[in-house]
């Protein structure tokens, strides 16, 4: 993957910047030696590395203004990071960047049950919203399968979803407020503590814009009350187009469940080895499929669901009976990614989105494809709202197996296109999809986004070499 060069001039101040750096923040927020910069040099995205020129750990919103202003001044490139676990290289360093990690800004600062919000700090674990509020009968919808490391800021960057998002909507849908610290180290609030906001969408642009357009130093997001009760159905199919014909069924019959998740055999057999948590082992396919309500509610969606399911011949049906048996289900989901490093020693984790009606048409032609780069793919997805995650297993000490394993991606990604969906639902752009932008968006639409882009950053120093293909980008 290329990358811009690194500024000679900047690269020739290294030190000079790290002592400008140590001159307001504290020696434990500057992190400069070759060694302690290793734990940043990639994200999920494991495939490529670049250690960065410094490490800075702000503790306050006004440790990022004195950041942001330096930086600005000094003409140095900027990455924003939280946990590391984007998987589309959002979060790689360049080797003439700072990159600013938010992990100890992680205080909740409000909680407020009659108006249902909280106000916390980027830093806030996407799972630790919920844990602070469940005690009274509230939780933080939106569910990322990395919930217990990913951080909330990093959700905003990337607009994340998750295996709920089905029915309560992704990141954007559950945000209030942010404020967010521009590349000049200016203050910006947006939204509030309220439904809505006068204005422009200031809120929607910036959710998703990758850590472009500025820092956010806080988070208002909504909390709602946990539901009675949720319940997970089991339902294995002979084949993955026959599954996908499934989902197609269940969600033009008007059901919307809480999470409708899709597993082909090979996770399947990997997820049951980590989680054992019961999934059918004789299956093609199978579909999670979870509802949430009252007792008579649950029932009463669940005989639905089943059948039609029943309709499409399903190789086995099993609805869990406690709450131990829908945990398990949902370690093994949660857990899939991880558990596919059990059968691979290295996968692409791809995020295109389709239409729900195309799904069976694009499991086909990914089976197709598979076997024409002679690589396998497991897939894991959310298949409720047509958000693929096929994982193309590869081996990244075979630079070929490694070529290979892009160039079936980009296929897959092209093909979600090419089929009226999108090239991301919830990872985000990053490097991993930046040189396809011009599949789905013409010249004019992309100078359009680089003009807002420019409007917010005009010497582009805010993550750059992201989102952009480089030829239309200023970085």
């Amino acid at each position: 993957m290329r990358q811009p060069d690194p500024k000679p001039d900047i690269l020739a101040r290294a030190d000079a910047i790290i002592a400008g750096l140590l001159s307001f923040l504290p020696a434990r927020a500057v992190i400069g030696e070759t060694i302690s910069l290793k734990p940043y040099e990639t994200d999920g995205l494991t495939a490529y590395r670049q250690a960065p020129l410094a490490v800075v750990l702000p503790e306050s919103e006004a440790d990022v203004i004195a950041i942001m202003k330096f930086c600005h001044a000094e003409g140095i490139r900027v990455i924003p990071r939280g946990a590391g676990t984007s998987l589309s290289g959002g979060a790689l360093p360049m080797a003439d960047a700072i990159v600013v990690g938010m992990m100890r800004m992680n205080q909740i600062i409000e909680v407020n049950y009659a108006d249902r919000y909280a106000v916390v700090q980027p830093g806030v674990t996407n799972i630790g919203i919920t844990q602070a509020v469940s005690d009274n009968g509230y939780f933080y919808a939106p569910d990322p399968s990395s919930q217990l490391a990913c951080m909330i800021g990093g959700n905003v960057a990337m607009n994340s979803g998750g295996a709920h998002c089905l029915k309560y909507g992704v990141t954007a849908n559950n945000l209030l407020g942010l404020r967010l610290i521009t590349i000049e180290g200016e203050l910006l609030e947006l939204g509030g503590k309220h439904v809505d906001s006068a204005g422009y969408d200031w809120l929607g642009l910036i959710t998703g814009s990758e850590g472009q357009l500025g820092v956010v130093t806080e988070i208002t997001v909504r909390i709602l009350r946990a539901p009675e009760g949720a319940r997970a159905m089991l339902a294995g199919f002979a084949a993955n187009e026959v599954a996908g014909r499934c989902v197609d069924a269940i969600i033009s019959s008007g059901i919307i469940p809480v999470a409708l998740e899709f597993m082909d055999r090979p996770a399947i057999h990997a997820c049951e080895a980590f989680a054992h948590a019961g999934y059918p082992l004789d299956a093609e396919a199978m579909l999670i499929i979870e509802v949430e309500g009252s007792v008579d509610e649950q029932t009463e969606m669940l005989r639905r669901i089943r059948e039609i399911c029943e309709g499409f011949s399903p190789i086995s049906i099993r609805v869990s009976e406690t709450a131990e048996e829908s945990a398990a289900i949902w370690k093994g989901r949660k857990g899939a990614f991880g558990a596919i490093g059990r059968i691979s020693p290295d996968y692409l984790c791809m995020d295109g989105t389709i239409p729900t009606s195309r799904l069976p048409e694009v499991l086909h032609r990914m089976g197709e494809m598979s076997t024409a780069y002679g690589l396998k793919v497991a897939n894991i997805f959310h298949a409720g709202d047509g958000n693929l995650h096929p994982l193309i297993m590869f081996d990244a000490n075979d630079p070929a197996s490694f070529a290979k394993a892009e160039a079936f991606g980009a296929d897959i990604l092209t093909l979600c296109v090419e089929v009226g969906g999108c090239l991301t639902g919830e990872h985000g752009v990053g490097i991993e999809k930046r040189d396809l932008m011009s599949v789905q968006f013409s010249k004019p639409e992309l100078d359009q986004m680089r003009r807002i882009k420019t409007a917010f950053d005009p010497a582009w120093l805010l993550n750059p070499s992201k989102v952009f293909p480089l030829e239309t980008s200023a970085a």
